[in-house]
């Protein structure tokens, strides 16, 4: 069961049978990052239902203290409850513990207690739980750091590592220098093993993406998969020879997923770095862009099905996938469906790896850029169809008003007239639609395990991908050394005149808001959303920060170091109108239901709205979002996510919206739901932080007027 009874018998567990409250069972919990090891995003919890939903309250709401008044910050934590407790985290990366029925505070570790401000990657999208029934442990990443924390005291481990933590930039069997790791989305329990991922730089160079696993008492590293093969290794044949030792990505950066009774991890890994030219990696890429199946005991490969060869266009696998049954001709299936950023939905044999629907495959149009090879074919899934429309076309243009049609028609005339899914990069300028969120994100799917039915929410957003020539010597003559390594490593995000870009601030005034030194640590061990860049030499930090506060003497002369790859893009650049608002026809936000026996729709319906186009008269339009849904007994289904700030609750049959409330700020992150003492709640991260949107620090829980 998705949500597992403390009293509940072990085979119980393991059939996902749907227990309930009772006298004898004081808690129904959260046991892990999806709620559980199959990724479910479901709860046999019934209390809260579409009859009585309408009536649903605030039970209590915890701060984390972290975000100060118009200060930018993000939560997009699935916390965990077990025994009555919730453990979360902060903005600023404390773990916390708090009573789950009441939200009152138990411990908060600080991994930055003494060191201050925290500066590392991203944010932390969850936790994982172990115990062997008298020991418990949190398995917290902070960046590169992997700490054992105990469950009762919020202290470190002090057997696990040594010093109670592990550095994952180490044991990749290859020289960690110059490399970025961050450890943003938990690994997943097997026993007394922790089977990790990662995040690793999306440029080049980068660190290789490989998935090990750690003994939880000590700390030691019990077996590594090298998800870019070694020689000898199957795959190996599918990279340059050398690719081994030099390049990177390839990594599970989502979570990962467990059948505990065949010992079976699944993990879902993402693409090649660089993310956009791959000339430098010539060949398939095994094992990026795949669900790969390994021993969990030893990380023995067991099966593999790639999504995309040679990706070239940033589509890692975005979240852990789903373990179910399906029935096909009155057969039960133990099968594993894995969502896409494209918005498509691939469903294989959990044992074998085969696909259960038909593929189809597609003729791949020839590379422009110098020294590309895509791949000449794909696949994709005749069944289900997909969540997100596939292409962006005139006829698909917003219709706000006839005027802003036509300034969109005529920026589209001038970018590549191919549209589609695995049309390459160019420099004139591609259309990535679904966009580079998605399409489906890493919030993940929910399924009802009695059904056999997928909820799942896609984004409705067209991105333009343009590249560029890295040509040195022609654009660099009159660049001091610290412009050179800005226009490598900085320009594709904040752009090339420090004007910034959707998602990404402009440098411009950096000087105002940030000391050197603030900068000077940010672009060493990376910040938010930016990953560190651990390759630069200190000389080029310098001379980077000194060219950003227009300091002469810190600009440096000379020619900087060129990267190896040939070819940059211009930034990751949303394509709206010009009130900000999608260029394409609405809906921009949806969530789906999807029958995986049969590959059919249910249902599917917007969500979130810009409530300033519904009174406009326009009907929902729905939103951009991030954060996955829940789906319960109650034939309910929860979920934030979208860019107006509501936690909503569907009707998990009809797709009707049931109730909303405002949240105090975005809810973009996967709820939770759990009982205690025959009591439900469903709690939900609301940092905000995203699209633009105001920030919080907030967890609010919810439950029924007593």
């Amino acid at each position: 069961m998705s949500h597992i009874t403390r009293l509940c018998c072990i085979a119980c567990f393991c059939l996902l049978t749907a227990c309930q409250p009772s006298s004898s069972q004081e808690y129904v919990e959260w046991t892990a990052f999806g709620g559980d090891k199959h990724n479910s995003q479901y709860s046999s919890l019934d209390q809260i239902n579409r009859d009585n939903v309408t009536t649903l309250e605030v039970a209590w709401t915890y701060n984390t203290g972290d975000v100060a008044p118009g200060q930018s910050a993000q939560i997009q934590f699935n916390p965990i409850i077990v025994d009555g407790v919730m453990y979360g985290a902060s903005p600023k990366f404390k773990l916390f513990a708090v009573d789950a029925a009441t939200g009152q505070e138990k411990w908060v570790f600080d991994p930055y207690a003494e060191a201050g401000e925290p500066s590392v990657f991203g944010v932390s999208r969850g936790v994982a739980y172990w115990t062997d029934g008298t020991d418990a442990r949190i398995l917290f990443g902070v960046g590169p750091d992997l700490y054992a924390i105990d469950a009762t005291t919020g202290k470190p481990d002090m057997n696990f590592g040594g010093d109670g933590t592990v550095d994952l930039r180490q044991g990749l069997d290859r020289d960690p220098t110059g490399t970025f790791w961050s450890l943003n989305t938990p690994g997943i329990v097997y026993k007394d093993l922790y089977i990790v991922g990662g995040r690793v730089a999306e440029e080049h160079p980068a660190a290789p993406g490989h998935v090990r696993a750690y003994n939880i008492r000590t700390g030691e590293r019990a077996w590594i998969f090298h998800t870019i093969p070694h020689p000898g290794e199957h795959g190996y044949d599918t990279w340059p020879t050398d690719a081994w030792e030099t390049l990177g990505g390839a990594n599970v950066w989502t979570g990962m997923s467990l059948d505990e009774e065949r010992g079976i991890v699944y993990l879902p890994t993402g693409s090649a770095s660089f993310d956009f030219w791959g000339g430098n990696r010539h060949g398939d890429n095994l094992y990026a862009n795949s669900i790969v199946a390994l021993d969990a005991a030893t990380g023995e490969r067991k099966w593999h099905f790639q999504v995309i060869k040679h990706d070239i266009w940033d589509r890692d696998l975005p979240a852990a996938p789903n373990l179910l049954t399906v029935e096909r001709d009155g057969k039960k299936i133990d099968a594993i469906a894995q969502i896409t950023k494209s918005g498509h939905v691939f469903v294989l044999d959990r044992e074998t790896g085969e696909s259960l629907f038909p593929l189809e495959v597609l003729n791949v149009p020839v590379s422009e850029l110098e020294g590309e090879l895509a791949s000449l074919t794909q696949v994709l899934p005749t069944k289900p169809a997909p969540f997100a429309r596939q292409s962006f076309l005139p006829e698909d243009v917003t219709t706000r008003s006839p005027e802003i049609a036509a300034t969109i028609r005529d920026s589209l005339a001038k970018l590549n007239p191919a549209t589609g899914q695995f049309i390459p990069p160019s420099v004139k300028g591609t259309i990535i639609y679904p966009g580079f969120d998605g399409g489906g994100e890493w919030g993940g799917a929910a399924h009802d395990p009695n059904s056999g039915v997928m909820y799942v929410n896609g984004n409705e957003m067209a991105w333009v991908q343009q590249m560029r020539k890295i040509d040195p010597e022609a654009e660099m003559s009159n660049f001091s050394v610290g412009q050179q390594v800005y226009y490598y490593n900085c320009a594709n995000c904040h752009g090339f005149g420090q004007q910034g870009a959707p998602g990404y601030p402009a440098l411009l005034d950096i000087a105002e808001r940030k000391t050197r030194d603030e900068v000077k640590l940010v672009v060493e061990n990376g910040g938010g959303r930016m990953p560190g860049f651990a390759h630069l030499e200190p000389a080029e930090i310098e001379t980077v920060v000194g060219y950003l506060f227009d300091d002469e003497q810190a600009r440096g002369t000379g020619i900087a170091k060129a990267p190896v790859i040939k070819y940059g893009h211009r930034g990751y650049n949303r394509f709206f109108d010009e009130d900000g608002y999608p260029a394409v026809k609405p809906p921009w936000g949806t969530l789906n239901a999807i029958d995986l026996n049969s590959g059919e729709f249910l249902w599917r319906v917007p969500l979130g709205e810009f409530e300033e186009l519904t009174a406009q008269g326009m009907p929902k339009t729905g939103t951009e979002n991030y954060g996955g849904p829940v789906a319960t007994a109650g034939n309910l289904i929860f979920i934030g996510a979208s860019q107006d700030e509501y936690f909503r609750a569907f009707d998990k049959e009809t797709g009707d919206e049931l109730w909303k409330h405002k949240l105090p700020a975005g809810g973009y992150a996967t709820p939770a739901t759990y009982a205690i003492d025959g009591k439900q709640y469903v709690v939900i991260a609301a940092g905000g932080g995203k699209m633009g949107t105001p920030s919080s620090d907030a967890y609010v829980a919810f439950a029924l007027p007593d």
